[in-house]
């Protein structure tokens, strides 16, 4: 969890932690817990200055109670944190990563968590180094004076459970030789995790674009990823719905360890160059080093850094221009004239664990194969059923689980752990072996709300490895699909040039994917199903699998591969035993646990499960491919590029690109609501190579407006070669109140610009179809007619109308005294869903949305028909649309400061405006009534709470993210109302 919430509370005004990291002080032999955060002031003439502020701490810090001050070091010009390799220590699975401050005074070392939050913290503060320009006036510190104490407070006792460093106090903190105190307030705890950095810097700043991901690089180069973590309802749904789920966020594991660094400057632009070739701009500078030593492979695969020591994959920079990208785009044309195939035997698992602990042995599972794995991709599900691993993003069970593969991987080799990434329950592993380490590039990681994905680049191939835990129940197949479907189009990374398209799934040569797919048998009862396993008839059941009927449909897992089904359900056991479900629901036995894949060169050699282990009621199950894997060979590679460089040195000349364009202009008809419309056309390359990218127009912010989105925005296209441009028109919450109003129009034109070329004008137009979703409250109460049924004009004058004249005798008479639209969500899910079981928490299928948004805007509730978790989904999403919330802007402070008291609470509802009190008083009875349903439906006060929330009282800067106190205070306030009769 983020921590600097809690340093926050402790600093003077105009201080500001931008970080924090739990780490671990290493003195001798004595570790002692430290939060550390880098702290940034600004000074009065627009500089600024930052200093490392040390804390003993309580094991998790939430507030400013649970830090005390233990030491202040400034970020000054002899300031240095390198990340170095312990004495010894070649090799180290999962280890943390050791970094040594240094300054004229002190020198300390901190062992810090391997992952993308430590490498976030590194980078941050190399950008806090002062640098060495000496027109820079050195840095004086001045403001931390406030924090000296004039006289050492020795007599204050140590709370009980703190860390304290031995000779310090709390409420102290050293620069230096003095000791200063430590200020105390209140504040809030807010969840973030990001990902990223450099780790080897001085004095000077380092500079780098995007949170980026660890890799473990093939040549030392600078291979870039990104990762993020979602939360519990997406800002957008612009391809895969809302997920209504609460805050999942993920934890993302690299190795980590040092790097080496031989004849490695930093060059003042977020690069480390070799400054041996700096300058030097030859084609031979594009060949990779040979022969790395073991112990630099093995600090690879443990390094956090991002290093450049040759240019080959300073290539994969924006700064080296469009005669480098050529290079490089011919070398991936070209990869069959310097690659060979070689199989490389890998092994898959999947193992749902049912949030147990591991209480057996895994050889059984890891090591059944004579031969060594040299990949190992191992993937958990229900990791941690625990609510605090779903609402902390953090579990014991994670290091429990990797522990146990950890030992139990094949005694044949020595294995280099790749990734580790965590999603609430489920988790992946990637290990290769020791030796492979070297050729291993590009790991990054992804995740979704029912998957995650880690990827790779092995030699010259790309890996896709996918864990996913798709939705439960025999009669959910339809949303197993859609998971499937949500996976596929959200998981996604993004490349170096934010211009080119993200990079799916589908676009890697070898995808592996397992998982708990939840597929169940159907159209047999369960004893009819037991007999058949009994008689070992697999491929008589397998018959009845829906996995096997889906991808016959094409409708999942087009294109993928699963080896024949040899061995017995995996799902559901008695837990400890071998034995069929005895409990009450008494579950037909299904092959839940799977294991497909597509590519080339792939040969399945076991494909089974492991009876042996008996710790959930799940049993695990194995693959082993060889896979032909890309490899180079050096010499074929060097003469291929000398052959490119060659043929560009004579292509040269001063040709002006032209392109031509299969479409200029683009009509969306019939624009809905949150429904995706793509309109596509081809550019076709003339015969010079050329670079293309939609620029803006003049005095605008964005080369298009906010509801339209050209994919790739820009790109590189090589001669005579042809690319597909989408425009993707998506309206929400952010854009359908102007739309609706007819203040803005689906109408705008792109500026198509050639990198020393001409520009091509691109005309878009469309009509929108206005919607109760992202209407005013007050609007759709004057609305006694479907929005669809009125004139534009009508809709213009109602959506414009000012909230606080509704009662000014308009001629628009009796208004309703809520929206008919609300009324109709909240009728059906009271006829229909007061006992629905986890409703408001699973999301809802995006057909059935809009066909609830259609019935909306036409009235035509009879013919409303959909489940009652799409029908909730379609609720959550009318609140979070209106333009102004349900409790009015001007009223949210004001609520947050009387939460807990209920009596000013009525009296701040009673202010607010008459149609938006009247929505607040029915839709506070609503959920009331859930609640008394809640044997049924499982509902409390806190979860709906929880749930809206954020939905009724949102924070006027809408796009700033809240602090954990204020959305607690919000739910506080929601609280009161569910708990009290009105």
């Amino acid at each position: 969890m983020d921590q600097s919430v809690a340093i926050q509370e402790t600093l003077a005004d105009g201080e500001y932690c931008i970080i924090a990291v739990q780490g671990m002080l290493c003195e001798g032999d004595s570790r002692q817990s430290r939060l550390l955060g880098l702290v940034r002031y600004r000074l009065e003439h627009g500089g600024q200055e930052h200093a490392l502020f040390l804390y003993t701490h309580r094991r998790m810090a939430i507030t400013g109670d649970d830090v005390s001050l233990d030491q202040i070091v400034p970020v000054s010009r002899d300031f240095t944190l390198e990340e170095v390799s312990p004495d010894g220590e070649l090799y180290i699975l999962g280890s943390d990563v050791t970094v040594q401050l240094d300054t004229a005074e002190l020198s300390l070392m901190f062992q810090l968590p391997f992952g993308s939050h430590t490498r976030m913290f590194l980078q941050e503060v190399a950008r806090a180094c002062p640098g060495f320009d000496p027109a820079t006036p050195d840095p004086e510190f001045r403001w931390l004076s406030r924090y000296r104490c004039t006289q050492p407070q020795s007599q204050l006792p140590t709370p009980h459970g703190w860390n304290s460093a031995p000779g310090t106090w709390p409420g102290c903190a050293r620069i230096g030789g003095g000791r200063y105190p430590s200020r105390n307030g209140l504040w809030g705890l807010e969840e973030a995790r990001s990902g990223a950095g450099s780790v080897l810097f001085g004095g000077g700043a380092v500079e780098q674009t995007g949170l980026r991901l660890a890799e473990v690089a093939r040549e030392g180069g600078p291979l870039w990823g990104r990762s993020g973590r979602r939360g519990r309802r997406d800002e957008e749904v612009e391809e895969a719905g809302r997920e209504m789920s609460a805050a999942a966020g993920s934890r993302e594991r690299d190795s980590a360890g040092s790097s080496h660094f031989d004849d490695l400057r930093p060059n003042g632009k977020g690069l480390f160059v070799d400054q041996s070739s700096w300058g030097q701009d030859k084609p031979e500078d594009l060949l990779p080093r040979q022969n790395k030593s073991k112990s630099e492979i093995t600090d690879m695969v443990r390094s956090s850094t991002i290093t450049v020591s040759d240019k080959a994959h300073i290539l994969s920079m924006q700064k080296f221009g469009l005669r480098d990208t050529l290079v490089k785009s011919e070398l991936v044309q070209r990869e069959e004239d310097y690659t060979y195939i070689q199989n490389f035997r890998f092994f898959v698992g999947t193992y749902n664990v049912n949030g147990q602990s591991p209480k057996e042995c895994l050889r059984p599972w890891l090591r059944h194969s004579v031969e060594a794995p040299d990949v190992y991709c191992v993937g958990f599900q229900e990791l941690d059923l625990s609510k605090e691993a779903f609402f902390f993003q953090d579990t014991p069970k994670e290091e429990e689980w990797f522990k146990a593969v950890s030992d139990c991987l094949h005694p044949g080799a020595k294995y280099a752990k790749i990734k580790l990434i965590r999603l609430v329950g489920i988790m992946l592993l990637l290990y290769v072996k020791e030796e492979h380490a070297a050729y291993v590039s590009e790991v990054e990681a992804e995740t979704v709300g029912t998957g995650i994905m880690g990827r790779m680049r092995f030699h010259n191939t790309s890996i896709c490895v996918v864990n996913s835990h798709l939705a439960a129940h025999t009669e959910e197949c339809e949303r197993r699909n859609q998971d499937y479907k949500d996976i596929c189009s959200r998981m996604q990374f993004c490349q170096v040039d934010p211009g080119l398209p993200p990079l799916t799934i589908s676009k890697h040569d070898v995808i592996l994917w397992l998982g708990d797919l939840n597929y169940r048998i159907e159209e047999l009862d369960v004893e009819k199903v037991k007999k058949l396993i009994e008689e070992k008839a697999f491929q008589t059941l397998y018959a009845y699998d829906q996995l096997k009927t889906q991808v016959a449909a094409k409708a999942v897992f087009e294109g993928f591969t699963e080896g024949e089904l040899t061995f017995q359900p995996t799902y559901k056991y008695d837990t400890g035993s071998d034995d069929w479900d005895t409990s009450e629901k008494c579950r037909a036995p299904a092959w839940c646990d799977r294991i497909l894949w597509k590519g080339k060169n792939i040969t399945q050699l076991s494909y089974q499960s492991h009876m042996a282990l008996k710790t959930s009621d799940h049993k695990p199950v194995s693959s082993v491919f060889d896979i032909g894997v890309k490899v180079r060979n050096e010499e074929l590679y060097r003469k291929t590029l000398e052959e490119i460089v060659r043929s560009l040195d004579k292509m040269e000349n001063a040709n002006i690109p032209s392109v031509s364009l299969s479409k200029r202009e683009f009509c969306f008809q019939n624009v809905k609501y949150m429904q995706l419309q793509v309109e596509s056309f081809t550019i076709h390359n003339g015969q010079v190579p050329c670079r293309f990218e939609f620029i803006n127009k003049p005095d605008e912010q964005s080369y298009c407006k906010q509801w339209l989105n050209a994919n790739p925005s820009r790109g590189f296209l090589l001669p005579d070669s042809t690319i597909e441009i989408e425009l993707e028109l998506f309206v929400n919450k952010s854009t359908a109140t102007k739309l609706n109003s007819n203040e803005d129009k689906i109408e705008d034109i792109l500026v198509l610009h050639l990198d020393r070329g001409k520009d091509y004008f691109l005309s878009v137009s469309g009509n929108y179809l206005p919607s109760c979703f992202g209407s005013p409250i007050h609007t759709l109460c004057y609305m006694k007619e479907p929005i669809l049924d009125l004139p534009l004009e009508t809709i213009r004058e109602l959506t414009l109308r000012p909230l606080w004249t509704e009662d000014d005798g308009s001629q628009l008479e009796n208004p309703m005294e809520i929206p008919k639209e609300l009324w109709m969500m909240v009728d059906y899910l009271y006829r229909n869903a007061v006992q629905q079981e986890d409703l408001f928490q699973q999301p809802g299928l995006r057909s059935e949305f809009e066909h609830v948004r259609d019935c909306l805007d036409t009235g035509m509730i009879d013919t409303l028909s959909a489940s009652n978790h799409s029908v909730a989904e379609a609720l959550l999403l009318f609140l979070e649309s209106l333009p102004e919330p349900v409790i009015c802007y001007s009223a949210y402070h004001n609520c947050l400061e009387c939460s807990g008291n209920y009596t000013a609470s009525k009296q701040v509802i009673s202010t607010l405006p008459t149609f938006h009190k009247n929505v607040f008083n029915y839709l506070m009875a609503f959920l009331q009534e859930l609640l008394k349903n809640s044997a049924k439906n499982h509902l409390d006060e806190n979860i709906l709470a929880s749930i809206f929330g954020s939905l009724l009282l949102r924070n006027p800067a809408g796009h700033q993210k809240l602090e954990m106190v204020e959305k607690k205070k919000a739910q506080e306030f929601i609280h009161q109302f569910l708990c009290n009769s009105p």
